[in-house]
C-alpha cells in the first residue's frame, strides 16, 4: 500500500512544471498580461473539438488539427494524421492528470469545458486549464480514468472514428501507449530526484488504470515496459519507421489497411 499524502493544488498547478513539457498544465492565471489572458480565452475549448466532426476545415477545431498535423508530416492520408493527432492529445492529458495525481495527491477538474486547446501549436498540444477547481477526495485510478477515459478519450475516440475511419482498437492503443509513457517519465524523474514515493504512487495509479477494460487489452506490460498489440500508423508517414512499442518490429509491407486495428 502507497500512502498518499495530499496537497492543495496551487493556482498555477507549479508543481507539474518540473516534469517536463508533456505535464506543464498552464491557467489563464499564469498567463503573461492581459492581451495573452484574452488569446486563451479565446481558444476554443476541448468540447467543442469533440463535437459532431465537419468536413468543413475551419468549423470543427478537431478537423483543423487533423489537417495541420497531415501538412506538416506530408502524408496525404488523413486517417494517419488522425492517428498521430490523437496520440499528442491523449499524451498530454495523461501526463497532466497523472502528473497532478502523483504530485499533489489531487486532480483539478479537467471538465472539456475547462480546458483550452491551441490546435495551431507544435508538439507537445498546447492546453491551458481556465480555472483550477480540485475536485473533492483523493486521485484514486477511479477518478482518472473518469477524468481522461470518459471525459476526453472515448468523445475523441468516436469523434476520429466518424470522420476518419480509425479502428478503435488502434486508438485505444494510442491511449495505452500515451498512459505508459507518461508513466515512464514520471518514474524517471521520480527515481533520478530521490522521490520514491512519486514513483511508487506512479506505480499503483498505473498498474490499476490498465485493468480498465478499455486500456487492459491495448499492449502487454513488463515492469515500465509496454508493447502495443496495435500500431499508431506512424511507419505510413514519409521517412517515419515503427515505434518503440509498436506491435510491428519493421514496417510492413502489406496493403494500405494494415495495422489499422
Amino acid at each position: 500500500m502507497v500512502l498518499l499524502l495530499f496537497v492543495d493544488l496551487d493556482p498555477d498547478l507549479a508543481a507539474l512544471r518540473p516534469l517536463g513539457g508533456f505535464f506543464v498544465l498552464r491557467t489563464l492565471r499564469s498567463a503573461a498580461g492581459d492581451r495573452e489572458a484574452v488569446r486563451i480565452a479565446e481558444l476554443p475549448d476541448l468540447a467543442k473539438a469533440y463535437k459532431k466532426v465537419t468536413s468543413d476545415v475551419y468549423g470543427n477545431v478537431l478537423t483543423f488539427r487533423v489537417g495541420l498535423v497531415a501538412d506538416r508530416l506530408r502524408t496525404p492520408e488523413l486517417r494517419v494524421a488522425a492517428s498521430i493527432a490523437h496520440q499528442g492529445l491523449a499524451a498530454r492529458l495523461w501526463s497532466v492528470a497523472l502528473g497532478c495525481a502523483a504530485r499533489y495527491g489531487r486532480l483539478p477538474d479537467l471538465d472539456p469545458r475547462l480546458l483550452r486547446w491551441d490546435a495551431v501549436a507544435t508538439a507537445p498540444d498546447d492546453l491551458w486549464l481556465t480555472e483550477v477547481r480540485p475536485l473533492p477526495g483523493g486521485a484514486g485510478p477511479a477518478m482518472l480514468a473518469d477524468a481522461v477515459v470518459h471525459g476526453h478519450l472515448e468523445p475523441l475516440t468516436e469523434a476520429l472514428r466518424a470522420r476518419y475511419g480509425v479502428a478503435a482498437g488502434l486508438l485505444w492503443g494510442n491511449a495505452g501507449s500515451a498512459l505508459a509513457a507518461a508513466a515512464r517519465e514520471l518514474d524517471r524523474w521520480a527515481r533520478a530526484g530521490g522521490r520514491t514515493e512519486v514513483a511508487d504512487r506512479t506505480r499503483t495509479l498505473v498498474d490499476a488504470l490498465f485493468e480498465h477494460p478499455l486500456l487492459g487489452a491495448t499492449g502487454i506490460r513488463t515492469g515500465p515496459g509496454f508493447r502495443r498489440r496495435s500500431c499508431c500508423l506512424y511507419y505510413r508517414v514519409p521517412g517515419g519507421g515503427v515505434c518503440g512499442d509498436c506491435c510491428f518490429t519493421q514496417p510492413p509491407r502489406s496493403s494500405p489497411g494494415a495495422a489499422s486495428g
